[in-house]
């Protein structure tokens, strides 16, 4: 009867091994579309998975050398970054803390001592020196049963937490791409806004000769001379706007790419940016490979493995405990049979009273992971407004640029007729600057649009986690 009873015990603490208390996981529920309403799409809405991630070079759709360089140089250098995969490091080192709790612990102890002891202590024997030596040598095991999934649910929530920090690393460097992106983008803007504002000063520089010309001859006035040297100053002054624009952006990309700004040049891109063709269709399961919903999804699993450490904590602790080891007064040997100790045996303890701290625990577990769960879902909200957003901006302001681009043709048009004229006589020069004037706003309004279109097409890629191809 003693070895089924033995059998059985072990069945039985076996069976409590796979014990967990932590409730059963599920993903929060959100009634989100099954396509963005920008686009069609050919797939449903699913939650997060953070194993599927997207090409990380998302930004060659733009087919720029030196943008991909500058990414490259980002991703070395950058000490933000470093501070992120240092932190990644961190969590990753407590997961492998906290895995430790599923082994035996056992540790080695020696202490060689000379000591004295009191002549009154209590039962202290006549004939025991008042000095002596005590060596001392062992080891020590000891296991936590977990019988009811307090360490396992500390070990998923770990490797939770420690995913989810992969996953920051993740937005972190996205992030900061996205940033060099858009100051990239910005400053090929600001180039090709100043190459517009330079042939303009070239047509206003000959336009104020003509018109000295004509003064000197007397056939203009000095109000149009006085007009013409004022268009002229107009224009080296919005020049100068944009170079002063164009440096805080170069500092800008110094400073991320980890260079300091005193050594940090680009010289002016002679070619601006091609705005990239994006799908006709985007399915919203893109948004599946963005590194921050995944983060927020794995931070609601670890809340929920909290909630199993916390109510784990009412219930009684069972470990195993053992010592092994030797004693001496000084002499002789210490694995000799006299001078050996052991003891084996369990640990049990149960909480009692402890004035509502375990009621406090298990409240604050159920509270973290509702406002992990709430997280979540704004987390995944604020996704779809960031790609609806962006859908939006670029649908928008390719209507815009073709508007803009027709009048910017009319403006030009309009200041030839103008010029033509103005040299004919038929005209007088305030016509010709307002021509110019408003054929100089069009071209750099058509130039914005188009820079905003590349900072919208920015924004879709990095929205979507990194592009749509993977």
């Amino acid at each position: 009867m003693q070895p089924r009873l033995n059998r059985s015990a072990l069945l039985l603490t076996l069976a409590l091994q796979g014990c967990s208390l932590a409730p059963g996981y599920k993903t929060p529920d959100l009634k989100l579309p099954e396509h963005y309403r920008e686009q069609t799409s050919d797939g449903p809405w699913h939650s997060a998975q953070p194993a599927d991630q997207l090409s990380p070079q998302w930004w060659r759709v733009y087919q720029d050398e030196r943008l991909n360089s500058l990414q490259q140089q980002l991703l070395k250098a950058n000490p933000d970054l470093a501070a992120a995969l240092a932190h990644f490091d961190a969590a990753q080192a407590y997961a492998s803390q906290l895995h430790a709790g599923l082994f035996p612990q056992i540790t080695a102890s020696g202490q060689p001592l000379r000591q004295r002891q009191s002549d009154n202590r209590p039962l202290r024997g006549s004939t025991q020196p008042s000095v002596y030596n005590s060596n001392t040598a062992g080891f020590a095991l000891n296991f936590d049963l977990d019988l009811w999934g307090k360490i396992r649910n500390q070990v998923a929530a770990g490797d939770a937490q420690a995913q989810a920090s992969a996953d920051d690393l993740a937005v972190a460097r996205l992030s900061l791409q996205r940033q060099l992106a858009s100051l990239y983008v910005q400053l090929d803007g600001l180039d090709a806004q100043q190459q517009i504002l330079t042939r303009s000063l070239d047509d206003y520089a000959q336009a104020l000769q003509l018109t000295r010309s004509r003064y000197q001859g007397q056939i203009a006035s000095e109000l149009d001379l006085t007009r013409a040297q004022s268009q002229l100053a107009e224009a080296e002054a919005q020049l100068d706007d944009v170079r002063a624009q164009r440096n805080l952006t170069e500092h800008a990309i110094g400073e991320l790419v980890g260079e300091p700004a005193s050594n940090f040049q680009l010289v002016a891109n002679s070619q601006t940016l091609n705005l990239p063709d994006q799908p006709r269709t985007l399915p919203s399961t893109l948004l599946q490979r963005r590194a921050d919903i995944a983060a927020a999804e794995r931070r609601v699993f670890a809340a929920n493995a909290g909630i199993g450490v916390a109510k784990a904590a009412w219930y009684p602790d069972f470990s195993l405990t053992g010592l092994l080891g030797g004693q001496t007064q000084g002499s002789g040997n210490l694995l000799s049979a006299g001078n050996r100790f052991w003891a084996l045996g369990p640990l049990v303890n149960l909480p009692i009273f402890d004035g509502g701290r375990l009621d406090g625990q298990e409240r604050q577990a159920r509270a973290e992971f509702a406002e992990a769960s709430a997280h979540y879902r704004s987390q995944v909200l604020h996704a779809v407004r960031e790609v609806e957003d962006n859908l939006a901006q670029l649908r928008d302001l390719q209507q815009e640029s073709l508007d803009e681009q027709a009048a910017a043709n009319a403006a030009e048009h309009t200041r030839a007729i103008a010029t033509h004229s103005y040299e004919a006589g038929a005209v007088s020069y305030l016509d010709v600057v307002t021509a110019q004037t408003a054929a100089l706003q069009a071209q750099r309004q058509v130039q914005a649009l188009h820079t905003r279109q590349l900072q919208a097409s920015v924004g879709l890629l990095t929205a979507l986690g990194g592009g749509w191809q993977g």
